[in-house]
């Protein structure tokens, strides 16, 4: 109940950010921060799950549910500003649909996404999507992209309240390395995404 109760917290968050980014700068830096402990909310409930002995299937397949809301969330914010393209929340949210379909119904053969009972078969599927590691850098350069999108909005708002100027060169080069870490992260995104549909493509038939 705990570990569920830290992932539900997260997801609430997660609306509050995005509702007040924009406001001014400080609020802005708040939520940065805010950010921050978001995403690292989601180490937060597995560590918790553990600790107490409290681990189930149904809080795993919470867990990657409250994920999902989270990054969505996101990258739908991120685009609506304009800090990225509108392709990009689409192409996450059609792969992260077609993954939790597969494992909703990997799930009701008694199947989970990680752990023992994993419905992953392949020893590279396992290494590419469950294994810790691969979890591990997923999320940090997402955590990071999310973090480096944020710290662009709250720079720009700075220099608009602050009447600093930033020059076109230098907000070019800021530009550009978040679409290249944005485009990593898209990248991963997919290459974790298709283990899953190629282990889980008996439950589709």
């Amino acid at each position: 109940m705990q570990a569920n109760l830290v992932t539900l917290i997260r997801v609430l968050l997660v609306f509050v950010v995005v509702a007040l980014f924009q406001v001014n700068v400080y609020m802005s830096a708040a939520m940065l921060v805010l950010s921050v402990l978001v995403i690292w909310m989601d180490a937060l409930d597995g560590y918790v799950a553990r600790k107490l002995g409290i681990s189930s299937d149904f809080g795993a397949l919470f867990d990657i549910v409250g994920d999902r809301i989270v990054e969505n969330v996101f990258w739908i914010y991120f685009a609506t500003v304009g800090l990225i393209p509108m392709w990009v929340p689409i192409i996450v949210i059609t792969r992260t649909a077609l993954t939790d379909v597969t494992r909703s119904m990997a799930f009701q053969t008694g199947k989970t996404p990680f752990g023992e009972k994993t419905m992953m078969e392949s020893w590279w599927a396992r290494s590419l999507v469950s294994s810790r590691f691969s979890r591990a850098a997923y999320g940090i350069i997402k955590a990071f992209g999310f973090c480096y999108l944020g710290a662009t909005i709250t720079l720009r708002l700075a220099a608009t309240e602050w009447s600093f100027a930033i020059s076109p060169d230098t907000w070019s080069v800021v530009l550009i390395a978040g679409q290249a870490l944005v485009y990593l992260v898209v990248a991963f995104c997919i290459v974790r995404g298709l283990p899953v549909l190629w282990d889980g493509r008996r439950f589709w038939i």
